[in-house]
């Protein structure tokens, strides 16, 4: 049983997932009650153009502790999680992606890490040697490279930046997010280089991913974004010294 007395607030954006997104929900509570924690879950429709947002709604209803707000048009998992972010009350800020293939029982492994790492963030890592996996190959290929690249252009002193569990200190997003920039899929990485180069300290979990789907999301177009965004927050941070200026 996690000793946290501090309330957590769960950030999940979700985008046309509504065969699967009460379910989700409804497993996220039952796994925070049965850690016996104060949490709110703050669920972002972004854009979906299916019933996502009703389902969502649906849930809201029955539990005041979930929270719920919609963006009018699909902006991207970086501004949903920034919208949610406003509405969290919690000392403590999980990422959680809607879909679950991470399931919210691994964050108990995420806050015994921050504690006895004494770390200011906590991120689930697909390279940790004692992670599971079970996800496309396409995506395996994807993250590797990905890394490979990050690792030469920002030296940060971890192996993952895109998988969609993460725990933050409250205190951390606050202060870093009013500098990010990108609303899409090189989000984590704009957070993760700021918050490095703020002085916190990031520390890596292993995961379980059981993917439900049997193909990738991330298509040849949202590649080339991640890499443009990639490349921008390079020149942000190095040649524009524009994220010193900031905040």
């Amino acid at each position: 049983m996690m000793d946290i007395k501090e309330k957590i607030s769960v950030i999940m954006p979700a985008f046309n997932e509504a065969e699967v997104i009460e379910r989700n929900i409804l497993e996220t509570i039952d796994t925070f009650k049965r850690f016996n924690l104060d949490f709110e879950i703050i669920v972002i429709d972004d854009g979906s153009t299916d019933d996502t947002l009703q389902k969502i709604k649906n849930i809201s209803e029955k539990f005041t502790n979930v929270k719920v707000t919609r963006n009018m048009e699909n902006y991207g998992k970086g501004r949903a999680l920034k919208k949610g972010f406003r509405l969290a009350t919690g000392q403590y800020v999980v990422f959680l992606d809607s879909d679950i293939d991470l399931h919210p029982a691994q964050i108990e492994t995420f806050f015994d890490i921050m504690k006895l790492d004494n770390a200011d963030i906590v991120i689930g890592s697909k390279r940790h040697p004692n992670s599971v996996l079970n996800y496309p190959l396409q995506r395996k290929i994807i993250s590797s490279v990905y890394f490979f690249l990050i690792k030469i252009m920002f030296g940060l002193p971890i192996k993952d930046t895109q998988t969609g569990l993460k725990l933050f200190k409250y205190e951390v997003l606050k202060r870093v997010f009013p500098k990010i920039v990108v609303k899409a899929f090189a989000f984590d990485l704009e957070v993760l280089v700021n918050a490095h180069r703020l002085g916190y300290k990031i520390a890596e979990a292993p995961v379980i991913i059981d993917s439900k789907r049997e193909f990738n999301r991330i298509g040849i177009y949202e590649i080339i974004e991640m890499w443009v965004d990639t490349m921008a927050i390079f020149y942000r941070m190095y040649i524009l010294k524009y994220y010193d200026k900031i905040g």
